[in-house]
Parts: C-alpha cells; sequence; structure tokens
C-alpha cells in the first residue's frame, strides 16, 4: 500500500504540491490530472525519488522516504512508463524487454499477453507509437516492480489508438495485480480506466473519489468544468426535499448540509433535451457537429447559456428558438450561488 503523507514539494520559492494526503489500494489505478502546472509530474517524480521533497512523508512497503530520509530510486522497487517510450534504440524489442532480467520466461509471458510477439526482432525505429508503448510496457512490467508510476503514456499517440491501448494497459496492470499512478491530462481517459480520480489545482487535491462520483457529484465547480463540459443553472434548493427549481423545471440534487437556497445546478449536455420551438426557453447560438452527435449552446432568457448535445439528426440551426428539458431522474449537483 502506497501512503503519502503531508506531502510538499517546492522549486526554489515556488511550491508545486502543497500537503498532499493519499492512500493507495494492494491494485488501485489511481489517475491523476489536472491543468498544466499544477503538480502532476511532480508527484510522480517524487514518488520515483527522482527530486526532494520538502515535507512530509511517501510510504510504500518497507521503505519511508522523508526529507531527512532519501531513499534511492533502484530500491524503490517500482517502474517506470514514459511518454516518449524510453526504448534503447540499438536493442530490438526482445533484447530492451529482457535487459537486465535474469528470468526471460517474464518477458515472454508480458510479450504475449501485449500482442508483440511477431517484433520480437525489430527495432524501435521500425515500431509505431502504439507498438511502442506495448514494448515500454512489458519491459516494465517483466522487472516484476510492485508499484508502476505512468507519466502521460498515451500523449503521443493519436485518438483512435488511445482508446485501444488505455484498455489494453489496464488490463495488464490488472492482471499484473500492481498498484499505478498514471498522470494524464485527459480527462476520458483518467474517467475511463481509473479506479480512482485525483484532480489537482496548483498543487492542492481537490478532489479524490471515484470517477464517477468526481464526474456527477464533484466537490466544487472547478472539478465540474475539468471533468467534462458543464453549465451552470441558477436554481433554488428546497432543503427538505433536495429538489432544485430552474427556469428549466425542477428535478433533485445531492443532498450536501453545505449548500444553501440559492444555488448553480450542474448540467452535462447529456442530461438536456433540445427541440426546436418558438415558445421555447432560448435561442442556439451556435451549433457543433460531432459525427454521431451534435453540441448546441442556447442562450436562456435570463441570458445565462447552457450546452445541450442530441444525436446528429436534430440538426438545429443558430437563431432558432428551442426548448430545453432536463432528462434526468438521478441528482444533480448543486453549489452554493457565485456571485
Amino acid at each position: 500500500m502506497l501512503t503519502i503523507e503531508n506531502l510538499t514539494i517546492q522549486y526554489d520559492q515556488t511550491k508545486v504540491v502543497d500537503n498532499l494526503n493519499l492512500v493507495l489500494g494492494s491494485d488501485e489505478i489511481l489517475m491523476l490530472v489536472g491543468p498544466t502546472g499544477c503538480g502532476k509530474t511532480s508527484i510522480l517524480r517524487a514518488l520515483a525519488g527522482l527530486i526532494p521533497i520538502e515535507s512530509g512523508s511517501i510510504q510504500f512497503g518497507s521503505w519511508t522516504a522523508t526529507p531527512k530520509k532519501t531513499i534511492a530510486p533502484e530500491k524503490r522497487n517500482l517502474g517506470m512508463v514514459f511518454q516518449d517510450f524510453a526504448l534503447f534504440p540499438h536493442l530490438t524489442v526482445e533484447q530492451n524487454i529482457n535487459f537486465r532480467i535474469s528470468d526471460k520466461q517474464l518477458a515472454d509471458h508480458w510479450i504475449n499477453i501485449l500482442r508483440i510477439d511477431s517484433l520480437r526482432n525489430a527495432k524501435p525505429d521500425r515500431l509505431s507509437g502504439g507498438q511502442k508503448q506495448r514494448v515500454a510496457l512489458a519491459r516494465t512490467l517483466a522487472h516484476q516492480p510492485k508499484l508502476i508510476l505512468l507519466d502521460e503514456p498515451l500523449s503521443n499517440l493519436d485518438a483512435a489508438l488511445k482508446d485501444e491501448l488505455r484498455w489494453e494497459i489496464r488490463q495488464a496492470l490488472k492482471s499484473a495485480g500492481v498498484p499505478a499512478v498514471w498522470v494524464t491530462h485527459d480527462q476520458d481517459e483518467a474517467l475511463s480506466v481509473g479506479d480512482t480520480v485525483g484532480v489537482l489545482r496548483e498543487g492542492k487535491l481537490e478532489q479524490l473519489d471515484t470517477p464517477k462520483k468526481c464526474y456527477s457529484n464533484p466537490n466544487n465547480p472547478f472539478v465540474a468544468r475539468f471533468l467534462g463540459e458543464a453549465s451552470f443553472l441558477a436554481g433554488e434548493k428546497n432543503a427538505e426535499t433536495n429538489m432544485v427549481t430552474t427556469l428549466l423545471g425542477e428535478t433533485p440534487t445531492f443532498e450536501n448540509e453545505n449548500v444553501t437556497s440559492k444555488v448553480d445546478l450542474l448540467i452535462r449536455p447529456d442530461d438536456l433535451i433540445i427541440k426546436a420551438n418558438e415558445h421555447g426557453v432560448g435561442e442556439v447560438i451556435w451549433a457543433r457537429y460531432e459525427g454521431s452527435s451534435r453540441l448546441y449552446a442556447v442562450k436562456l432568457d435570463d441570458e445565462s447559456v447552457v450546452k445541450a448535445r442530441s444525436p446528429h439528426e436534430n440538426q438545429i440551426e443558430p437563431g432558432t428558438r428551442v426548448s430545453l428539458i432536463i432528462n434526468t431522474h438521478h441528482p444533480l449537483a448543486a453549489f452554493n450561488k457565485s456571485i
């Protein structure tokens, strides 16, 4: 189990990670996400022992690292997968994976699991980006690390390959039973792959929870916006029924004693049904074709703007009056009305 307590990382006088606390289970995949410069990669580098820590501790298995007790990277029994693959260009795939491994059967096992057997004798310059990433992962797993760190491993790949490979990596990690900390800037990747998602802002952990809860019941508007398209509707909450009344009707919200009567209700584009209606509640200001769907921005009669997504067959031109219906029976998140 990985335990991080009160971890602070500082470059000169700049604090890049501020009092981080988290616990990672024995086979859990933690996705760390956040804007550029939020501290994601610094956390990974500190876990690997590549940079010093200002305060706090990192404990994993038999070792504990503190500012006064440095544990060398090679003593931490962890593996790291980089976004640039970091393969030896003069070695074949098999030689890369077997590098400094005494039990060659371990390499063969992961070569077969990750479907790169036909590439054994190829050099890295003959491989595609996805093949290189499979080789890099096989090399890491063949060393039998107790913890794996992944630094944006799919950022150099095209969208279609990313979708396929992220599931292969997840399945390989689960097959090995190894916990992992995976840094990404891709919200879809974080939500679909992780057992847990940690959302960072300016070095602080804004929320650490399941992907579902981070998306549907975020701690604050920042998390809501970062993990997907978010609109906010002004509303009034009934404390007894946990129902919120808005311009688009009434809908249930999560219980939260810290939320008062005047609220901003979180609306995702898929929460709404949009239809052309001259007697509607707003006007389409722009439309975006997405292939299987269309995304619309609608300016409501109270001057607020919300986004709605509909099947691609439902084509509505900008300037058209529309009706909007909240199409969900599950609770929506609400936050105290911003001034």
